[in-house]
């Protein structure tokens, strides 16, 4: 699904040159569960928006579903993004004026995908993850955890190829947290492809595959 070929990404201050990623060689497999660990600082954040077509790389060869990202221009990149990712953060971004099921739609207003029927289908995925008695809570009546999964459906209503989460259980307690990991195994056995961020090792032991980043390099990646 994902290549990256020596993939390098740097930022100017002045004329001060910032390296944060020091050459990325990483392929993602659909179906895959990957962990992406690293402390703050690491570069995964970086790695995670180029994978998600979000920042663009300084140097190096990207493929995504067989197609080269650098021949899109901006309007296609910003179609293949929603066609192909869904996104969960660890702030929601909920949008506070809209109730569940308004903020489950978002992502169609931005897309050509022909969806049938997509008010049910969000009603479908908000019960689907213990939401049907919030379908009509705007996000202040809803709790961390049910902020999250109504972030979780909205990242799938389009059913997406691929789940990038950055610090989903971040805002969240450890136990909410768990309940939430359970949610992307799930989804990754019905057979979404997920690659979650995180600086908690505990979550490491979620996912299928771990991957290290450190100082702008891969240091470890493993099947666990």
């Amino acid at each position: 699904m994902i290549i990256l070929k020596n993939i390098k990404k740097s930022y100017f201050i002045g004329e001060r040159e910032l390296s944060i990623l020091k050459g990325i060689n990483l392929r993602i497999h659909k179906g895959e569960f990957v962990i992406l660990m690293g402390v703050s600082g690491s570069g995964k954040t970086t790695l995670m928006n180029i994978m998600g077509l979000l920042d663009t790389k300084t140097y190096g060869e990207f493929y995504f579903m067989d197609t080269r990202v650098e021949d899109l221009n901006d309007e296609a990149l910003a179609g293949f993004r929603n066609r192909h990712i869904g996104f969960v953060f660890q702030q929601f971004f909920l949008l506070p004026y809209l109730n569940a099921i308004e903020n489950v739609l978002i992502p169609i207003v931005y897309s050509d995908k022909e969806i049938r029927h997509p008010r049910e289908k969000a009603r479908q995925l908000l019960e689907r993850f213990n939401l049907a008695d919030r379908t009509h809570n705007r996000p202040a009546q809803l709790s961390g955890g049910e902020q999250q999964r109504v972030a979780i459906a909205r990242a799938l209503i389009n059913d997406p190829d691929l789940i990038l989460a950055d610090e989903p259980t971040g805002a969240l307690d450890s136990k909410t947290g768990g309940e939430i990991m359970e949610l992307f195994r799930m989804l990754n056995e019905d057979g979404k492809t997920v690659l979650v961020v995180t600086h908690d090792p505990k979550l490491a032991s979620y996912g299928k595959r771990l991957i290290r980043i450190e100082d702008g390099t891969i240091s470890e990646d493993i099947t666990t």
